[in-house]
């Protein structure tokens, strides 16, 4: 009798482990906490106050932006335009403060629209016309860019006023604002996602878009609204690392949809739809920052770093295909 309730015992402890190391967001925690330790070792200048703050800090954009990327996914789409939408809402405002002196809110405001109607053209293209979200959001990427270089006149839009920086760089609590609007997003969209049923009929949708649309969802009216909430998002984190550097600069965002493609797969969603979480997205951009600042601190050459970006990215497609075979 009490060999078998161990047993019991044992097998339900097993059940329970297996359950908690299931979720992504679990094994991220304790890579984080690993790699915490181990860099704590290495180098005592990791966990200061300035070096956490500077992980969070440039996390914040790539952060913002896997908000809407982890949405997208999880209901099947892909956009490859939030680089350029970010370069692009940043000149807007940028114009619009320099060359036109509006004022600073509707500067804002004017940029955010601009992100908005890009994320719109997606959505349309997409759920209207049936134009694979690769091909779509590609041709979006290269037009974007190229409208952000013919309206700067290929130059950097400089001597931004402080009404605006004052986003970026200024502080509360000693800390910056950028990092507060990811913290909010974040969690703001991770509860929504979890807890109200607009959000989570996207799982539904990325799961079976099909039964999704027999079951009386209006799948195109959604995917519209995940376009156009990346966009935002992508604007919103143009407006922040333009503030924050107190120029707009026509180079910045490029290959950050990449970088944040990779954070949400490593986070738990799928290409394939259907799956993924706003926190696993989180932990999957503030482990590629922890990495990218310990490589910093190891001394690691930049290029090195790209390939490491890169190596990840392969990694965890491949983890992602693996992980859906062994499903079917």
């Amino acid at each position: 009798m009490k060999v078998e309730k161990a047993m019991t015992q044992s097998n339900r402890f097993a059940q329970t482990l297996r359950s908690i190391t299931a979720y992504r967001e679990f094994i991220l925690v304790l890579v984080l906490f690993v790699m915490t330790l181990l860099m704590t070792l290495v180098s005592p200048v990791f966990l200061s106050k300035a070096n956490v703050e500077a992980i969070l800090l440039s996390l914040s954009v790539e952060a913002t932006i896997a908000v809407g990327m982890v949405i997208l996914l999880i209901a099947g789409g892909l956009d490859l335009s939030v680089g350029s939408t970010l370069a692009f809402t940043g000149v807007v405002a940028g114009l619009c403060l320099t060359v036109l002196k509006l004022p600073a809110p509707l500067s804002i405001f004017i940029g955010l629209v601009a992100a908005l109607l890009i994320g719109a053209v997606n959505g349309l293209l997409i759920s209207k016309l049936k134009i694979n979200p690769f091909i779509a959001t590609l041709g979006m990427q290269i037009t974007v860019r190229g409208l952000t270089l013919v309206l700067a006149s290929g130059k950097a839009v400089l001597n931004l006023p402080p009404a605006f920086t004052v986003i970026g760089q200024g502080r509360l609590f000693g800390i910056q604002y950028p990092i507060y609007v990811m913290l909010v997003l974040v969690i703001v969209f991770d509860i929504l996602m979890r807890n109200m049923r607009f959000f989570r009929q996207m799982y539904y949708i990325g799961g079976n878009e099909k039964a999704a649309r027999l079951s009386g969802i209006n799948v195109d009216w959604v995917q519209v609204f995940n376009y156009c909430l990346v966009g935002v998002l992508a604007g919103i984190a143009g407006l922040m690392i333009t503030a924050r550097f107190g120029s707009s600069s026509l180079t910045v965002g490029s290959g950050v949809e990449l970088r944040v493609i990779t954070a949400t797969i490593i986070g738990g969603a799928s290409l394939s739809g259907g799956e993924g979480s706003v926190f696993g997205a989180f932990l999957g951009a503030l482990f590629m920052g922890v990495l990218a600042n310990a490589l910093n601190l190891l001394g690691v050459d930049v290029y090195w770093q790209n390939f490491v970006t890169g190596l990840i990215l392969i990694i965890a497609v491949v983890v992602d295909v693996l992980n859906e075979r062994r499903k079917n």
